[in-house]
């Protein structure tokens, strides 16, 4: 844990360093995606992903996720970002609140997350801590059972981006615990392969691939898991 902090402690002057001002708002969008995706607990899976953001103004946008998968799993997103300009790149604040119902095991969780971050043209960072409750759909009411309760957990998210991000194509590379549908623990972290590429005035193609290694900053080797995206947004 001090090793990862110490990481974006030194990490930071660089950052300063390589970024340049001016991001304001983004254009209003709506984007659906297809995925195919394994892991060693679920197997071979397909998720049907729809995004909408909602940046009403330069200074706050929100975001609303649904994904749907053949694994018989659904998931909602909800994040609120403030946006704050500074004399070079952007600093926000993002709200995120996860609810996953994994339908096929017949129990379902509440994730909640705080970060702050900091965004330059090559270079995005982000820093905060959720927690998460997790309740089993066939407990007995009529006892004592509680809900599951993950009280503390680290999220951090790093994305290095080839050219600036205002540009019609991009590829980014990826090292967080989070994405648009999930949150790990801390020691499970995942790693992307993110781009983008403006096709009309209107629409961007979207691509990526992302893995999350076994036995990554822990003992036990359980679980792997490899996912393939691919979809078109259109920006208003």
């Amino acid at each position: 844990m001090k090793r990862l902090l110490l990481f974006f402690v030194l990490l930071f002057p660089l950052m300063v360093w390589a970024g340049e001002p001016g991001f304001g708002a983004r254009p209003y969008a709506l984007s659906v995606l297809g995925e195919y995706s394994y892991n060693t607990v679920w197997g071979h899976h397909g998720n049907l992903d729809v995004q909408a953001l909602l940046p009403f103004n330069p200074h706050f946008e929100m975001e609303a996720k649904l994904q749907l998968s053949t694994a018989n799993v659904y998931t909602g997103v909800v994040q609120f970002r403030p946006k704050f300009e500074l004399p070079v790149g952007e600093m926000f604040i993002e709200t995120n609140v996860y609810y996953k119902a994994l339908a096929r095991n017949r129990i379902s969780d509440i994730t909640a997350g705080l970060g702050v971050g900091y965004r330059m043209d090559y270079v995005s960072v982000t820093l905060g801590v959720f927690a998460r409750v997790m309740d089993d759909w066939d407990r007995d009411w009529h006892t004592n059972d509680t809900y599951v309760v993950e009280p503390f957990n680290l999220l951090y998210r790093l994305e290095v981006f080839c050219r600036p991000q205002s540009n019609p194509w991009n590829l980014s590379f990826l090292f967080s615990n989070v994405d648009d549908f999930q949150m790990e623990r801390m020691w499970q972290p995942l790693f992307g392969i993110n781009g983008w590429c403006d096709v009309a005035d209107h629409w961007r193609l979207i691509f990526g691939v992302q893995c999350k290694p076994t036995g990554m900053f822990h003992l036990d080797a359980t679980f792997y898991g490899a996912t393939a995206r691919f979809g078109f947004s259109y920006r208003f």
